[in-house]
């Protein structure tokens, strides 16, 4: 197959990478050696097109440093490449994002898989210019609706959309690398944070809130933030808003991969995801493959977590819930157990089987099965267990 996918995020992107970004990488690599693969990827200060991780990278929009003006330009320029080029790919995936208005599947006659990787909602209120923010919730509702292909991550985020014309959906997971399973878990002293640097989102508001309040109890406990982002700025600023004593025990390790994101995660006394919203983070599975339990906020998308009793959940948003949750998890006797569990958990959800899975998927469409004598590729519901 001759793939183009629509990636807005990239490795070495201005603005930063996140789940998005790292799950095409790591399906995409291991397709690369039996497919023709293309990111479409948005252009920042200083991209050149160029082959990065031995995948072939065009980069579309304006060189800016301001986020609005440099999603919107990606939207303009992906469509006119989109118009001018589709001829030469066999299928396109989009990326689904409220703030780059392709409208692809309005011209183009290839099939068009919209990737949904996130539900925001009202949360746009919170997170941008209210002058924005309808206009995203209405792009967030009404778009996916008209795309005949879709992927989700998880089954929760798939029934916050309707879907009237969708021909056929899949439920593809998000996966990990198989060596993870392998690491020894130890515990140091710290707490860590592994995810993008996005305060409201993430979350690391409330985070940075609570932690104030837990090292009055736990004095020696520290709290490491391991990733990157837009936000980075804003979590200094945050840092710097708390006791001396609490802020000198957070430490910023910006972005970590391979070995050295192992190491950071195999050696925390447990990990913490206070998310306002998420699908289904890659951080928290690798946290979990590494034998570590997990606190994290009560969303829906997080009941795996309970459910699979790797973990405890606080209260959506509260700081002193968050605080209360590290407090139980730090004094846990419980706590290498959530590990042990969580680890018998993940361990069907490697990167390998969710390439596969996305492979078989996007080969049925190209190949024109027909949907209306298969059931939709559900993948791994039940596995799933969300």
């Amino acid at each position: 197959m001759k793939v183009l996918h629509l990636l807005y995020e990239s490795r070495g992107d201005f603005f930063g990478i996140g789940g998005v970004g790292i799950r095409a990488y790591e399906i995409y690599k291991r397709l690369k050696d039996r497919h023709d693969i293309t990111l479409l990827c948005k252009k920042y200060p200083g991209a050149v097109d160029r082959e990065i991780d031995c995948l072939k990278h065009i980069f579309v929009g304006a060189e800016s440093k301001s986020l609005t003006k440099s999603l919107l330009s990606y939207a303009y320029h992906a469509s006119l490449f989109v118009r001018r080029h589709d001829a030469d790919f066999d299928i396109i995936v989009e990326e689904f994002s409220p703030a780059i208005p392709t409208f692809l599947h309005a011209f183009s006659g290839k099939p068009i898989i919209l990737q949904v990787q996130g539900y925001t909602g009202r949360l746009y209120f919170k997170k941008y210019n209210p002058l924005y923010a309808p206009a995203l919730c209405l792009m967030e509702r009404l778009r996916p609706s008209c795309y005949d292909y879709l992927i989700f991550i998880n089954p929760e985020t798939a029934k916050k959309f309707s879907l009237r014309r969708a021909k056929r959906t899949a439920i593809i997971s998000n996966g990990i690398p198989p060596e993870l399973l392998e690491v020894t878990p130890e515990e140091g002293n710290y707490v860590l944070y592994l995810g993008r640097i996005d305060m409201c989102g993430k979350g690391l508001d409330i985070l940075l809130g609570a932690y104030g309040e837990f090292y009055k109890s736990f004095p020696d406990i520290r709290l490491v933030i391991a990733g990157e982002g837009r936000d980075f700025k804003m979590l200094q600023a945050g840092i710097m808003k708390l006791p001396a004593e609490a802020r000198n025990k957070i430490e910023l390790l910006g972005w970590v991969s391979g070995e050295q994101k192992a190491e950071v995660i195999k050696n925390s006394l447990y990990a913490v995801f206070p998310s306002r919203h998420e699908v289904q983070p890659i951080a928290v599975l690798e946290a979990m493959a590494c034998g570590k339990a997990v606190v994290v906020s009560g969303i829906p998308e997080f009941a795996f977590v309970t459910k699979s009793g790797a973990g405890i959940p606080f209260k959506t948003g509260s700081a002193a819930s968050l605080a209360q949750s590290m407090k139980f998890m730090a004094a846990s006797k419980e706590r290498k157990g959530m590990g042990q569990r969580g680890r018998q958990w993940v361990k069907e959800f490697t990167w390998d089987r969710t390439a596969e899975e996305y492979e078989r998927f996007l080969s049925g469409i190209v190949a024109g099965e027909d949907p209306a004598h298969k059931e939709p590729a559900r993948v791994r519901i039940d596995r799933l267990r969300l």
